[in-house]
């Protein structure tokens, strides 16, 4: 493919990296409708790769990939609530250690837009907040609510000084010891798309003066589509826009907004993400590349969201709720720059040779990609049906009415946030059982252990055969993934969040059993008894495990579960997250650096239909493509 635009000056960049720029005070400034890095003109050329989504092992790969696209700048969400799990206990260790991601980030000569939230969306369960900000049924989410922004100044009092060091200027504020002159930080995003929530007019300056008052003091930047732009201002900070069609006069129309600025496409949506029940989408890539070109020929910056997608590990997904509930799928690939397993497109390649034509001079050549390995078929011998699993292993909480996830006594009182709730209560005979819409998102019901049916958004009654005596109903409640965008953030709660009735009276005393499938939870179901071979036919809810073999050097590898129909898949005890049979998604992304030489431990919770065996495939399959119109 040929570009035919011609670009008026080329730019380079070679000195404008962090770790060259010693002495450096300025940081980033706009004048005269441009950028400067140290007084000097500066256009950002960004990708996003969200560190939370990659394993730590390949932060770095990918990193030197952007630089081999021509990339300048890396921008990344924070996701609070993997750093807050539990209220006022913090976490930014391991794959959450975002000092080390920056600091990697400007050792490899990427400077760094931060985007820090609290709210974050990026299909991301609840849009990065919380789920224990639910228990307070009051709760007004993304306002000045004190229940709210007593917690957000929790957060960011953790959170800040980790990343106010890592800012590329110096005079206001002593630098991060390793870099004494300046750390890769150049602008941090208040908040995120708030002209598309809008509720309170004081919110963005709180988020605004959260940021500044604790010592942040880069260009501030805001980040919405055209029709939230004019509603997510706020005063001091740059405001930028998100699309994926470049309309006519879009880019004048920022111009309106915010006279005599440079122009910042904060998310240039590069593809798009999948929900569960519908295709694969993908975005032509000759349409993408030329309108990154015709966004530079008019002299915008951009960041490409995404450069590198990755994958919602674990329980993580969000959701959408327009006309109905969509839940987004494990993957997030998201028919990006680089695919989810960091394998290079023609996206890269059609994109790198347009910046090398910017940039005008020789690019780092791209990494080696690593092999794929294709394992084979894996056989699941051992299972223990969740029923036999209950007694030994989970204390129930007892209730005589129905409690939803957030506000079960867990966690240090911080709650369930992710997985599954068993609510059981004991009946006399069938009849007619009706959810009242108070099913969050999907439940499996059970006679004792007899499956009689779902209740979800559209089922929400079903009939209960007659038997003698009495009998245990049984109600497993998956939390599919919490919203992420919208006006509906403060009506997420999960599991039941009302009166269930049973011919007309709502049931009562129950046992509930929460299975968020934490580690230690994990761990003891290793070791606990009951596990025995799998028979010819059985049907979930049950744990299947078996052992992956592996000779040499772990590759990374896609799991294809066909023959499954619900469920969620660990490997060495690390939550690779959920397959459906009703798809796109047919594999799930297993990285090299989680699997072990010699014996690996597959253990999978399946709803429903278990197969016998899952195949270790070198390809991922993704679904039926759909062109993103």
């Amino acid at each position: 493919m040929l570009i035919c635009l011609s670009f008026s000056s080329r730019f380079n960049w070679s000195e404008l990296i962090p770790l060259r720029l010693w002495g450096r005070t300025l940081g980033l400034q706009t004048e005269n409708s441009q950028f400067l890095l140290e007084g000097m003109p500066f256009r950002i050329f960004g990708g996003s790769m969200h560190y939370f989504r990659v394993p730590r092992e390949y932060w770095e790969d990918r990193m030197l990939k952007m630089k081999a696209c021509g990339l300048n700048t890396l921008t990344t969400y924070v996701p609070w609530n993997l750093h807050e799990q539990e209220r006022g206990k913090f976490d930014f260790s391991q794959n959450l250690d975002l000092e080390a991601f920056l600091s990697l980030a400007a050792k490899n000569g990427l400077w760094v837009i931060l985007r820090p939230g609290p709210y974050i969306c990026s299909e991301w369960d609840l849009g990065g907040l919380p789920s224990w900000l639910l228990q307070d049924p009051e709760m007004q989410l993304r306002t000045t609510y004190k229940g709210f922004t007593e917690a957000v100044d929790a957060y960011f009092d953790h959170l800040m000084p980790i990343v106010v060091p890592l800012q590329a200027s110096t005079t206001h504020y002593p630098p991060h010891p390793q870099y004494k002159k300046g750390g890769p930080i150049i602008a941090v995003q208040v908040e995120n798309e708030y002209g598309s929530y809008a509720k309170d007019p004081n919110y963005m300056t709180y988020i605004k003066m959260a940021l500044l008052n604790r010592g942040i003091v880069e260009l501030l930047m805001t980040s919405d589509n055209k029709n939230g732009l004019s509603f997510g201002l706020v005063e001091g900070a740059l405001a930028t826009v998100n699309f994926q069609k470049l309309e006519p006069g879009l880019l004048k129309y920022l111009d309106t907004v915010q006279r005599g600025q440079p122009k910042m496409v904060m998310e240039y949506w590069t593809g798009w993400f999948d929900n569960w029940g519908g295709p694969h989408c993908v975005f032509d890539a000759d349409e993408m590349v030329n309108t990154v070109a015709s966004i530079l020929k008019l002299g915008a910056s951009i960041n490409l969201y995404m450069f590198h997608g990755g994958t919602n590990f674990g329980f993580m997904n969000g959701a959408l709720e327009a006309d109905e509930y969509k839940s987004d799928v494990t993957s997030y690939d998201y028919d990006a720059v680089l695919t989810e397993a960091g394998d290079y497109t023609s996206k890269f390649f059609k994109l790198r040779q347009l910046f090398s034509m910017i940039i005008g001079q020789p690019l780092p050549l791209p990494p080696v990609i690593e092999s794929k390995a294709s394992y084979g078929a894996i056989l699941l011998h051992q299972y223990i049906s969740l029923w036999d699993v209950l007694p030994s292993l989970l204390q129930p909480i007892k209730s005589e009415f129905p409690i939803n996830m957030e506000n079960l006594h867990l966690n240090d009182s911080s709650g369930q946030s992710y997985g599954y709730v068993l609510y059981e209560t004991v009946i006399f005979g069938g009849g007619h059982l009706h959810s009242r819409d108070h099913v969050r998102d999907r439940a499996q019901v059970f006679v004792n252990t007899m499956y009689v049916g779902e209740l979800d958004y559209n089922t929400v009654e079903l009939s209960l055969p007659e038997g003698q005596g009495f009998r245990q109903l049984r109600l497993l409640v998956e939390n599919r993934g919490r919203v992420n965008y919208g006006l509906a953030l403060n009506e997420q709660r999960k599991g039941l969040i009302g009166d269930v009735f049973l011919n007309k009276t709502p049931l009562r005393n129950f046992k509930i059993y929460s299975l968020e499938m934490k580690p230690g939870f994990m761990k003891s179901l290793r070791h606990t008894a009951g596990w025995s071979a799998v028979p010819d036919y059985f049907v979930g809810p049950a744990f299947f495990r078996g052992r992956l073999w592996i000779e040499h050097q772990p590759q990374d590898t896609f799991l294809k579960l066909q023959g499954w129909e619900k469920g969620v898949v660990f490997v060495n005890g690390q939550n690779l997250g959920r397959y459906w049979k009703i798809g796109p998604q047919e594999t799930l992304y297993l990285p090299g650096p989680w699997l072990w030489k010699g014996s690996n431990e597959i253990v999978i919770f399946e709803e429903r239909t278990a197969g016998r065996i899952i195949q270790s495939v070198d390809i991922p399959y993704l679904g039926r493509t759909q062109y993103v119109d």
